[in-house]
């Protein structure tokens, strides 16, 4: 396994629209080992593919529950509403509170190319949003009501927050 370089806001890959994942291969198992660890190292609770700088249509996450990779993830289902304050590895230290669906269906592949199908509710239904948005080409600041609510937050605050992640406490690490 090999940490990857998280790319930083405004990279143009962020931006791009990532493709289907057809074949789970050693190589797409390499991938998500690796993201796996570069989003544990980093701390982060999920990372998408661009995210590193892969275009392709593949998120891990780990809100504290163990590893969950996703190959080519598609929201079927949503519903309700709820609001969590946000933050991204490829945007450190910046946060805004985004509201967005509370219950989501997802399928996709898992590592071993299975059908898989999820449906989540609070935190790990607005990681996977979050997620998946980034395949898109979309960064949580896109979804920010107000944009003066995009604040920075200060060194104290942040290690906290690494502090917090690291004891396993996932929601307030970064996406």
């Amino acid at each position: 396994m090999a940490k990857l370089k998280i790319l930083k806001y405004p990279s143009p890959t962020l931006r791009k629209k990532s493709k289907a994942i057809k074949k789970v291969d050693k190589k797409i198992k390499d991938l998500i080992d690796d993201m796996a660890q570069t989003m544990y190292e980093a701390p982060g609770i999920g990372l998408a593919a661009p995210q590193v700088g892969e275009l392709v249509r593949l998120v891990t996450i780990d809100i504290g529950e163990g590893l969950i990779p996703l190959i080519n993830p598609k929201i079927t289902k949503r519903s309700g509403e709820q609001e969590f304050v946000e933050g991204c590895l490829s945007l450190p230290n910046l946060e805004a509170p985004i509201t967005r669906s509370q219950c989501v269906t997802v399928k996709g592949l898992d590592k071993n190319g299975k059908h898989v199908e999820i449906e989540a509710l609070g935190l790990l239904a607005t990681v996977l949003q979050h997620e998946i948005d980034h395949l898109d080409g979309k960064l949580f600041i896109d979804r920010v009501a107000d944009p003066s609510l995009i604040r920075p937050m200060t060194k104290p605050e942040a290690a906290a927050r690494d502090k917090v992640c690291e004891a396993g406490k996932t929601d307030e690490c970064m996406m």
